[in-house]
């Protein structure tokens, strides 16, 4: 049977049908445009929206297993619950969807409850599903490295809590480890719950110092300022995005995002590998 894969040209998409293909994996995927979609040539592609109900149903016809990603954009709940509804009628009871941690703590900031509540949608309509709760991204910080080098300041405002920074790649080949296993599965699994994140929890300080140490000069950290924040990603991004961005950034500073005791184990476990580190990828990305 067919895996489908949703948001399969972004970053995290495309390591998921790279480690599916690598396993093996009957694998389709779901682009709005397929000239972006450059797969191996047994990669099924599927032109859709999720907006657009007849392009899913095509999409969905004979898939068994479900990779449910959907963007930060201002329908993203409607979406979500477009393709469940889909997803359901087309009989697919196998599902991993790519919610965020503490979803149920940051209530107030929009795409965070978004996601909680496609989660509760996926256990009110009995979809059994490995719901993936993934910290903030690694590969963020490629939008702003030319920032760090250039005024040596490190400008995400993250608090003293601590965030565990989660790599894409990481997120990509554990969702493609948890798609198989539900593929494979002799009936449908019971839903669970995930935290993806990375192998440290580092403060904003803590950042700058890393980018200190991989530049070989002074990274300073400003401090945390949520506001200025905000009137910087408005340059870039529609307004009601970037007020969802500032009110992410306060729960950075207020709350962090800590992961929960065992969850760094319970991955390399399931990886047989230790996760990419802040630093490595810092370095990675400077170079």
């Amino acid at each position: 049977m067919t895996i489908l894969v949703t948001g399969a040209t972004g970053n995290v998409g495309r390591n998921v049908v790279d480690h599916l293909v690598q396993r093996g994996a009957d694998v389709r995927a779901l682009v709005r445009d397929p000239a972006k979609a450059d797969f191996p040539a047994s990669v099924d592609i599927a032109k859709g929206d999720f907006l657009d109900v007849d392009s899913l149903r095509t999409a969905f016809s004979g898939v068994s297993t479900l990779f449910l990603l959907n963007g930060v954009v201002a329908d993203e709940f409607t979406q979500a619950l477009v393709a469940l509804a889909v997803a359901r009628e087309a009989g697919i009871e196998r599902i991993v969807y790519l919610s965020v941690i503490h979803s149920d703590l940051y209530v107030n900031v929009p795409h965070f409850a978004g996601k909680y509540g496609v989660e509760r949608m996926i256990e009110e309509m009995e979809m059994h599903a490995t719901i993936l709760r993934p910290a903030y991204f690694m590969d963020n910080e490629v939008t702003i490295k030319d920032a760090i080098a250039s005024y040596g300041i490190y400008p995400m405002p993250l608090g003293d809590k601590g965030l565990a920074m989660i790599d894409a790649r990481d997120i990509g080949e554990i969702a493609a480890i948890e798609l198989i296993r539900r593929e494979e599965a002799p009936a449908p699994l019971p839903t669970a719950r995930l935290n993806l994140v990375g192998p440290d929890t580092i403060t904003g300080a803590e950042t700058a110092a890393i980018w200190s140490e991989v530049l070989g000069r002074p990274i300073a950290y400003p401090g945390d300022d949520t506001a200025g924040l905000e009137q910087t990603l408005r340059q870039v991004m529609p307004s009601w995005m970037a007020l969802d961005m500032r009110l992410m950034a306060e729960r950075f500073v207020s709350d962090g995002m800590v992961p929960e005791d065992g969850d760094v184990a319970q991955l390399e476990t399931l990886l047989g590998r230790p996760l990419r580190s802040y630093r490595d990828y810092a370095a990675q990305i400077a170079g």
